[in-house]
C-alpha cells in the first residue's frame, strides 16, 4: 500500500483521483447552490477515495469562502479563471464592529483550512486596491493544489500560512509582499505579474524546515515603470528558490532586499538557478544571495519539496 505522502504527490501531479461526490453552484440559480459558501457548508468531509467535488458555474461570487479544518479532501472547479470569480474587498485598515482595525489575517477573500484542497480553474480576487494588506487567499491546510487559477490582489494576495503547496499554470498579481507565508510551495510554469515597485516575496520560513518557495519554469512581467524585488524576508530564514526562470526588466539588477535586517545576509536563503531575460544578471545579485549549480538545481524536485517519504 502506497503511504499518504505518495497518494497525495499523485494528486498533485496527475490529478488522478475521481470524485463521487458532486454538487453544482450557479450564480444565476441554475445550480443546486447560488452560493460558494453554502454549497461547502452543506457538503460532508471527503476522503481520499470520495473527494467531494464542488463545480462553480460561470459568474462572479462576492463572498467569503472559508474551508474548516475538518472539511477535508475538497476539489473546487470553475469553467475558466477568466469567467469564475471569487471576489471580496476587505482589507486590514477597515475597522471591525468595535471600531477596532480589521487587521491582516482578517481580509481574505477565501480561507483553505483543510488539508488536501484543490482548486482548478478559478479566480480568488480581493479587489480592495491599493489600500494596503488586502489577501486574496489565506492557505493554512497541508497538501493543497491550485491549477489554472488566478491570485489578484495589491499587497499580501496569497498568505501561505502553513503546510505545503503546489501552484501549476497560475497567474499571480500584486505589488508589495504578495506572495508570503511559513507554508512550503512550489510554483511551477506560474506567470508572476509586478503590478508596481515592490517585493514579490516574503518568506517567513522557519529555520528547521528546508524549503519555503521554489518557483520553477516561471515567468515574472510587470507594469511599464514597475521596479521589484524577488523577496524580502519577513522572518530571517526565508527561503526562496527560483529555478529556470524568465525575469522581465521589472526585477531589479540586485534582486533581493534584506528588509534592513544586516543578520539575514548570513542566514537568509535566497538562491536561483538558470535565470534568463532582461532581469536575470547573476554578477549584479547581492552578495548574500547564492547561484545554484546544475547539480544543486536538479536535486530540487517537487517529491523532494512538497513532501517525501523521509
Amino acid at each position: 500500500m502506497k503511504p499518504i505522502i505518495a497518494i497525495a504527490i499523485a494528486l498533485f501531479t496527475t490529478g488522478s483521483l475521481r470524485a463521487q461526490t458532486n454538487i453544482t453552484v450557479a450564480a444565476d440559480g441554475s445550480g443546486r447552490f447560488k452560493s460558494v459558501q453554502a454549497a461547502i457548508m452543506f457538503m460532508p468531509t471527503g476522503s481520499v477515495t470520495d473527494p467531494v467535488t464542488i463545480h462553480i458555474r460561470p459568474g462572479v461570487y462576492h463572498e467569503l469562502i472559508y474551508l474548516q479544518r475538518e472539511k477535508s479532501y475538497y476539489h473546487l472547479v470553475g469553467d475558466n479563471a477568466t469567467n469564475t470569480v471569487i471576489r471580496f474587498n476587505l482589507y486590514a485598515g477597515m475597522t471591525n464592529v468595535d471600531g477596532k482595525p480589521l487587521g491582516t489575517f482578517k481580509t481574505p477573500t477565501a480561507t483553505i483550512d483543510a488539508d488536501h484542497f484543490r482548486a482548478d480553474n478559478l479566480t480568488f480576487e480581493n479587489s480592495a486596491g491599493p489600500v494596503g494588506q488586502a489577501l486574496a487567499i489565506r492557505v493554512d491546510g497541508d497538501l493543497a493544489s491550485f491549477r489554472h487559477c488566478r491570485f489578484l490582489g495589491w499587497q499580501d494576495t496569497i498568505l501561505l500560512n502553513r503546510g505545503r503547496q503546489y501552484f501549476e499554470d497560475c497567474y499571480i498579481a500584486g505589488h508589495v509582499d504578495f506572495i508570503f507565508g511559513a507554508a512550503t510551495a512550489w510554483f511551477e510554469n506560474c506567470r508572476i505579474h509586478c503590478l508596481g515597485s515592490g517585493y514579490i516575496t516574503a518568506a517567513s520560513t522557519p529555520e528547521d524546515q528546508p524549503f519555503g518557495f521554489v518557483f520553477s519554469n516561471c515567468q515574472i512581467t510587470g507594469t511599464p515603470g514597475a521596479r521589484t524585488y524577488l523577496g524580502r524576508p519577513w522572518r530571517l530564514y526565508a527561503s526562496v528558490i527560483w529555478l529556470n526562470c524568465n525575469m522581465s526588466g521589472v526585477v531589479r539588477p540586485e534582486g533581493w532586499f534584506d528588509w534592513k535586517k544586516p543578520e539575514a545576509h548570513r542566514i537568509a536563503r535566497y538562491s536561483e538557478f538558470n535565470s534568463t531575460g532582461p532581469g536575470a544578471d547573476p554578477s549584479a545579485r547581492v552578495p548574500w544571495s547564492k547561484q545554484l549549480t546544475s547539480d544543486e538545481a536538479q536535486a530540487i524536485t517537487v517529491a523532494k519539496v512538497v513532501g517525501s517519504e523521509n
